[in-house]
């Protein structure tokens, strides 16, 4: 299984400040900006949505997808943030995450709890 060190923030109970750092020597980095992480962390979720849109990071990307998608559900836009998190569950391949707040969990689980969140949102409407 690939491990991505991505700094992802999903809905919910994602949050803290993450760094990358090697584990089994396996770490894949990304440029700056591209996933959002800093603009997330730091609230500024339009400056995160357009960073990610202005990157280079592949569109199927889990941690972009999943970071795209907070940005999202974080301004409203709760409808395309769910098909976001479906389309990275729907990944075939799992990938390894390192959280925001350095937990270590798969791309496949952590759509899955970030869906299940913007859900409840929907259906609060």
């Amino acid at each position: 299984m690939k491990l991505l060190f991505a700094s992802v923030l999903t809905v919910a109970s994602f949050a803290g400040a993450a760094h990358a750092e090697s584990l089994n020597g396996v770490e894949t980095a990304y440029p700056a900006a591209a996933i959002g992480y800093e603009a997330l962390a730091s609230g500024d979720n339009e400056r995160a949505v357009k960073d990610m849109l202005d990157g280079s990071v592949s569109r199927h990307d889990p941690a972009f997808l999943l970071n795209l998608g907070q940005a999202y559900a974080r301004t409203g836009r709760l409808a395309e943030a769910r098909e976001l998190f479906r389309r990275a569950a729907k990944k075939r391949e799992s990938v390894d995450l390192v959280l925001a707040d350095g937990r270590i969990i798969s791309s496949k689980l952590a759509a899955r709890q970030a869906l299940a969140t913007v859900q409840v949102g929907l259906a609060s409407r």
